[in-house]
């Protein structure tokens, strides 16, 4: 049992991966959805995947492209635009989380926009993701973290 749990977690944590990535290359290119998962579906490593979780994610965000971006806008202190793509792409995947999946509890939605934003990301960006994915969470999670405190303090 354990180890079909790891492979969840191991396939879900693969999946904000592919997506960040597939993220990065349509912010770049424009490439759309049916281009990105026939491309990602390729990747080696795709067979160990949350298939569905990725192409969940990659649909939320493309779809929703032009709210995540305005919610965005009001966490950060720049232009959207002149976010580092990769940064960018890490964000989108977070607020998509944050926003659409409350099963995922928000330290885990953070923590994996960290991990990626140090793999991928410029020196100092998981410093940027942390920040913002937190004030997100306080948004899109209020009643979880309060929650969280309760049970801490009481």
């Amino acid at each position: 049992m354990a180890g079909r749990g790891d492979r969840s977690v191991r396939g879900r944590s693969l999946a904000r991966k592919f997506a960040m990535q597939a993220l990065y290359q349509w912010l770049l290119t424009g490439q759309d959805y049916a281009e990105l998962v026939a491309q990602f579906a390729d990747d080696e490593y795709y067979p160990d995947v949350d298939a569905e979780y990725f192409g969940g994610l990659l649909r939320a965000v493309l779809d929703d492209s032009a709210r995540l971006d305005e919610e965005l806008a009001g966490l950060i202190d720049r232009p959207v635009a002149q976010l580092d793509p990769v940064e960018h792409a890490v964000l989108l995947v977070g607020l998509a989380e944050l926003a659409g999946h409350p099963e995922i509890p928000f330290r885990v939605v953070i923590s994996e926009g960290i991990e990626l934003a140090r793999r991928f990301g410029a020196t100092d960006g998981h410093k940027f993701v942390n920040a913002v994915l937190d004030r997100a969470a306080r948004q899109h999670r209020a009643a979880e973290i309060e929650a969280g405190r309760q049970a801490r303090s009481g």
